[in-house]
């Protein structure tokens, strides 16, 4: 048996990293800052010191799990804002329902989303307001990538699990790829209503990052129960009607 090539060895790497960051918010999820290492390497189903090869502590795991997300959050809300241009032009958005079935491949994740389950959300979504349709798209992700839901929910806390000199730059890393665009989505619907109220003069001062703050808390306050219960993906819409975005 030949040995394995250089490329091989990163590919191995790459996907070991990926499995033990899954099981980690798969734990992190039920136990939070009382994960331990050996948690993960039971929920990854590798030995002990297989995960603590490439991760001596959960410090570096949390960090490495949340600034891994913050790069998938972003491709969300690319896709969410491109959803209302593309349904105004009647093309298909770019980013799909950001490529579910690349996120589970990034993430370790088995499920797959093929092509007429993404038509048929894409179609469903185009009923809905850009907010809305957007909350349904995250609170989906997060039923299928747990680390999403932990970058969000830990976001609000100003990510206190870490140590200042990790949380400030992620922090900040946040508030500029994820809120700021948030901010921009909302105000983008908060103008089509006005515009729709008032005959085409949306007069409503814009979104602030408070807002983005405030519908990010309430989503994930909402999706904590179902997501325990593994509900999350198919109550989705019902999360929404309820905090009527």
């Amino acid at each position: 048996m030949s040995p394995r090539t250089k490329e091989q060895n990163e590919e191995i790497r790459l996907r070991r990293l990926a499995q033990i960051r899954k099981a980690a918010a798969d734990v992190f999820l039920n136990k939070g800052p009382l994960l331990e290492i050996r948690d993960v390497a039971v929920q990854a189903g590798l030995g002990y010191g297989t995960v603590y090869h490439y991760y001596s502590n959960k410090g570096d795991l949390l960090h490495d799990l949340l600034w891994d997300a913050l790069e998938r959050a972003e491709g969300w809300l690319e896709a969410s804002l491109e959803a209302p241009r593309a349904s105004a032009s009647g093309e298909a958005p770019a980013g799909g329902h950001f490529g579910l079935a690349a996120a589970a491949a990034d993430t370790g994740n088995s499920a797959t989303a093929d092509s007429r389950s993404g038509s048929r959300e894409t179609a469903a979504a185009a009923e809905l307001g850009p907010v809305a349709a957007a909350s349904v798209r995250l609170l989906q992700l997060w039923a299928e990538d747990h680390a999403l839901y932990l970058l969000h929910k830990l976001a609000g806390e100003s990510f206190a699990s870490l140590p200042e000199a990790r949380s400030a730059p992620l922090s900040a890393a946040f508030r500029r790829e994820v809120l700021a665009p948030l901010a921009a989505l909302l105000e983008t619907g908060r103008a089509a209503d006005g515009a729709a109220a008032s005959g085409g003069n949306a007069a409503e001062p814009p979104y602030r990052l408070q807002h983005a703050e405030m519908l990010l808390a309430a989503l994930v306050g909402c999706a904590s129960l179902s997501l325990r219960r593994g509900k999350l993906h198919e109550e989705a819409r019902d999360i929404v009607r309820f905090l009527k975005l």
